[in-house]
């Protein structure tokens, strides 16, 4: 991909094409001090990557408010903000990764339609003192709440930038005579006092959203800034156009006293008893059942869950985005296995049969480990790690093997590649292969920096930076090949289990096309090349077909699955009733599982092109979901691992959330469920790996 270009002059006319790690593929949009991109990790989960402007980074005093944005977010991601997932304050170009929030700015939302109507506003506000109470708790302050900062999410309204955000704690403090935030959204105390801002401001702007939200003007309304601030520390505010039922609640966030203003749980109280049609459903902005035009197919009536299974998902939604991100932190004491009987740690000894299994639970790590990747492979329950690749029995847990890896590991399971082990790290010039049964190096070769690496049939193909792609062979480490494939400028390349292709998919620059290229990792050669309509993303193979999701390129949402074939060069598309945020699947047996961001579940069926059921589970982040033997299993960022009936959408059963002590972090990938024999394995925040029957999911 050439890099992206902006009309502007100067530093900015040529844009990064990497954030770290991270390719950018457009832009999102641009503010004063940095721009702001649509990325995806390794694992092809959507980012919004903050890039700032090369003036600022320039600027001691900047650098210091960005690794405190970053600090802020960090310690705020959760259920009503934008996780963070990677950062690095220290870089050239400072940036900041976080999960990509589909939906328009509230301030958008306000242009394109007007203002609110009172229901969608009792819950903006119900959604912004929730956002509050969990910034407040962990002792940050926003400072900067407004309309362009409070994303519309379809599960709820989401507080963005942090930039001027200032925890309790923080050293770095407001300068004498200089203002930071927003006029019309600021409180009287910050132009009166700003070193004693505290949480109370963020009520007082909440109130001036409110407003914005419900007539389309803040109350204290005037072209010039200075007018605006009189206004806010001298005048009444301007309620005219706020509902009758809201007004009282919205003047007393404005009052001009901190002490006076409400509480974000007290908000929540009152919110309760303002009608008596309050609710809490997801605010969903009216227009977008018209962003993308999705067809009403024929679709059968799920069968509905029994009402106890309802009220036991009720309560997870919370805590389902409060998982541990992947810890960067290298070292630490090496935990034993530790049984869930209570037993003492087992000895490392052969491999047995999973014929008398048991429930187990190890820690390949130290405490507050990272979350394992795991796979499996050569025997055994292959788990990565931060600096750590370990191999389980899974029979019981016990460690096989361990063996450090130089590089931090990616956030991608181990795999078995010419059946060597291959750890896949973050170290763009280190290759290693490990033999399975001991964990010893069996080869090790040094490479240029790369853009991308991918396993295929027993081969590492490596994307160079110049788009150069190589093919080493998995056994021995020599390279086999190497070469550009026509039609991909710089390919990153994506390949499934068993399969004998690898694929690299590139979109047209509006959307409307995707170009797939089959290679033959072996030899490089270009098996077939097809171009298909949509904005595609490949997520597995199954009866000699390719199977995509059909992504909407505005909001980032899945609006339908598309499965290709290329030996007959027919293409199926089954449109979805409702698009998915963020939606990952996985197929099995004919049928296509998608698990949406928010929580949503549901099965398609692609010969007879309809969906087969549709549930709300309340998780708000799971991995792909993976369907074996009549169950679909995931994994939620909260640790739990759940399981659906394939049929029909049943809770059939989920094990207890495993956080750790780190409940702050967010989990860049979340690990895929792997199944062996009946058995189903899973990696938890809290650094453990534990195994259950996957037979009856009632017992977890």
């Amino acid at each position: 991909m050439a890099p992206q270009r902006n009309t502007g002059a100067g530093a900015e006319a040529e844009l990064p094409e990497y954030a770290g790690q991270y390719r950018l593929e457009s832009r999102l949009g641009s503010g004063g001090m940095g721009v702001v991109h649509l990325a995806r990790s390794t694992s092809g989960l959507k980012l919004a990557v903050k890039v700032v402007h090369a003036e600022f980074a320039k600027n001691p005093e900047f650098r210091g408010r960005f690794r405190q944005e970053v600090a802020a977010a960090r310690r705020v991601s959760g259920a009503f903000t934008a996780p963070v997932v990677d950062a690095d304050p220290e870089a050239a170009r400072p940036w900041m990764a976080t999960l990509f929030i589909p939906g328009p700015t509230l301030s958008d939302h306000v242009k394109r339609n007007g203002p609110m109507e009172s229901a969608q506003l009792r819950r903006l506000m119900a959604g912004l003192a929730e956002a509050l109470r969990d910034i407040h708790r962990v002792g940050v302050v926003h400072r900067d709440l407004k309309p362009s900062n409070v994303l519309l999410a379809e599960d709820g309204p989401k507080v963005i930038d942090f930039g001027i955000s200032r925890p309790k704690d923080s050293e770095l403090r407001t300068e004498t005579g200089k203002l930071i935030g927003t006029p019309p959204f600021m409180a009287p105390e910050q132009f009166r006092r700003p070193r004693e801002v505290g949480p109370a401001a963020d009520i007082f702007a909440l109130g001036s959203v409110l407003v914005h939200a419900a007539t389309g003007r803040g109350p204290f309304d005037s072209d010039s800034p200075y007018v605006v601030a009189y206004q806010v520390v001298h005048d009444e505010p301007d309620l005219t156009g706020v509902p009758e039922n809201l007004a009282p609640l919205v003047l007393r966030c404005l009052a001009k006293e901190p002490e006076e203003r409400p509480t974000p749980d007290e908000l929540m109280r009152e919110l309760r008893s303002v009608a008596a049609s309050y609710d809490t459903q997801a605010f969903i902005p009216a227009q977008r059942a018209s962003d993308v035009p999705v067809p009403e197919p024929r679709v059968e009536e799920p069968k509905r869950r029994p009402r106890g299974l309802l009220k036991r998902l009720a309560p997870v939604r919370r805590v389902a985005l409060v998982a541990g991100a992947f810890s960067l932190v290298l070292g630490g004491a090496i935990a034993a296995v530790k049984l869930l009987d209570g037993g003492a740690p087992a000895p490392a000894g052969p491999r047995t049969t999973l014929a008398a299994f048991r429930t187990w639970e190890a820690r390949p790590e130290s405490e507050d480990a990272a979350v394992p990747q795991c796979s499996y492979g050569a025997g055994a329950l292959l788990c990565g790690q931060p600096g750590l690749v370990v191999a389980l029995n899974p029979s019981d847990g016990t460690v096989l093997w361990r063996h450090r890896v130089a590089a931090t590991a990616r956030s991608e399971p181990p795999v078995v590649s010419g059946g060597l082990v291959q750890p896949l790290t973050d170290g763009r010039r280190a290759l290693e292969a490990l033999d399975p049964g001991s964990g010893r190096t069996r080869w090790h070769r040094d490479m240029p920096a790369r853009n991308g690496m991918r396993h295929a049939a027993g081969m590492l193909l490596l994307t160079g930076t110049d788009g150069t792609v190589t093919g080493v062979n998995g056994a021995s480490g020599r390279t086999e090949w190497s070469r550009r494939i026509p039609g991909q400028h710089m390919p990153y390349f994506t390949s499934f289990p068993g399969g004998s292709s690898a694929y690299a998919v590139s979109t047209s620059d509006d959307g409307s096309s995707t170009r797939v290229t089959a290679v033959d990792p072996r030899t490089g050669d270009v098996r077939w090349d097809a171009r298909l309509k949509g904005s595609l993303e490949p997520f597995g193979t199954a009866d000699g077909s390719v199977f995509f999701l059909s992504v909407d390129r505005v909001y980032g949402r899945t609006v339908a699955v598309v499965r290709y074939t290329p030996g007959s060069g027919a293409t199926r598309t089954v449109r979805l009733p409702i698009p998915l945020d963020s939606a990952r699947a996985g197929i099995h047996g004919g049928a296509v599982y998608l698990l949406a961001a928010g929580g949503a579940l549901e099965a398609v069926d692609m010969e007879a092109r309809r969906q087969l059921w549709h549930v709300e589970t309340s998780v708000s982040r799971g991995s792909a979901p993976v369907a074996a033997g009549g169950h679909v299993y995931f994994t939620a960022a909260d640790g739990r691992l759940l399981a659906f009936d394939a049929g029909d959408g049943t809770l059939l059963g989920q094990t207890a959330p495993r956080l750790g002590t780190r409940a702050d972090r967010v989990t860049a990938a979340l690990p895929e469920p792997v199944i062996i024999n009946g058995h189903v394995y899973a990696g938890a925040p809290d650094g453990t790996v534990f195994g259950v029957d996957g037979r009856d999911p009632s017992a977890w």
